[in-house]
């Protein structure tokens, strides 16, 4: 025989014992792998997105804004999920909130 009757039996209880601390063991990386994670990544990114929710959220009509193609100009309506912007003297563009970037200071635009 290649294993002996007594080493044998002995073996499932040694390794009971020390495989559900190893288990744990191999599994923390994992888990301070996605700690980092939502850290570095997640939090700042849902963070992010609060704030452009309350700045899309507090624009009025006259604001000096920016939005996601390049374009300036002042709010001149507002409506639930649109805002028409007027970009150059008669000339008004129809977007959606979500589009605007920033908010500029008054006064940027002549």
């Amino acid at each position: 025989m290649l294993i002996s009757p007594a080493f044998a039996q002995t073996a499932p209880a040694a390794a009971a014992e020390g495989g559900m601390m190893a288990s744990l063991t191999g599994m923390l990386p994992l888990v301070l792998m996605f700690v980092v994670l939502y850290f570095i990544m997640i939090r700042p990114q849902m963070k992010r997105q609060k704030e452009h929710k309350a700045m899309v959220d507090a624009l009025a009509k006259g604001d000096e804004v920016v939005m996601g193609g390049g374009l300036l100009g002042r709010v001149t309506r507002l409506s639930e999920g649109y805002l028409h912007v007027e970009i150059a003297p008669g000339v008004e563009v129809q977007v959606q909130r979500s589009a605007v970037v920033q908010v500029l200071p008054k006064g940027t635009l002549k």
